[in-house]
């Protein structure tokens, strides 16, 4: 994501879901390398969560004045470029129209909005119904699906090879993942463990292990 915003032009990201494992992730990165990070959650527990880890900027979306404070954190920011994790419904084009009225601020009207390009990237889909967007954060924008693997193929061997090279590197600090528990294929197929991975509870990740069980 970090890449991304860089070869795009990009000075500063928006995230959703940001208390999952791999959000929690992005805040360390984004820290070390001095990215400023808006990451938008759903509760006030995960916002506690993230700023407990040092995020600077933390958006509760079931807060009454959530859009107020997105506009906000994304001004402070001037982040341009947003992921995704959700998909559906309406957070991605709040996320867009918040950009848009940070841009606005002291420009001259245009009817069709500012000059500032606004890209969303979709990598998930934690809600599987419809992408909802209200269009009013002008027409310098873009709205597309992003994976790794295409993207690892564009920036070529080496580009590719250093960004797994710090991610070796960091294993155990920047990208430490936390576990439940640990699980064996057989366990996987447990009606009960199912039901307790398949929530997809912040910090409740389990990792399955093939080797786990076998004589």
């Amino acid at each position: 994501m970090v890449e991304t915003m860089r070869r795009e032009g990009h000075s500063a990201l928006v995230h959703t879901a940001a208390a999952s494992n791999l959000g929690q992730m992005l805040v360390r990165i984004c820290k070390a390398d001095g990215v400023p990070l808006v990451n938008v959650v759903r509760s006030a527990t995960q916002e506690k969560l993230l700023r407990d880890q040092g995020a600077e900027w933390v958006v509760d979306s079931s807060d009454p004045a959530f859009f107020e404070k997105l506009v906000e954190a994304v001004a402070a920011t001037g982040a341009t470029l947003a992921f995704d994790a959700i998909g559906g419904g309406k957070q991605g084009s709040q996320i867009l129209s918040a950009m848009e009225i940070a841009a606005s601020r002291g420009a001259a009207y245009s009817r069709y909005g500012s000059n500032t390009f606004k890209q969303l990237y979709i990598y998930g889909g934690l809600d599987t119904g419809p992408t909802e967007l209200t269009r009013n954060f002008g027409f310098s924008w873009g709205v597309n699906g992003f994976l790794l693997t295409p993207f690892l193929a564009k920036i070529g061997a080496d580009a590719a090879q250093k960004l797994r090279q710090r991610v070796a590197s960091e294993l155990k600090t920047t990208f430490a993942s936390h576990y439940t528990a640990e699980i064996g294929l057989a366990e996987a197929l447990d009606i009960e463990t199912l039901r307790a991975y398949a929530r997809r509870a912040t910090g409740e990740k389990y990792l399955i292990n093939p080797q786990k069980g076998l004589a």
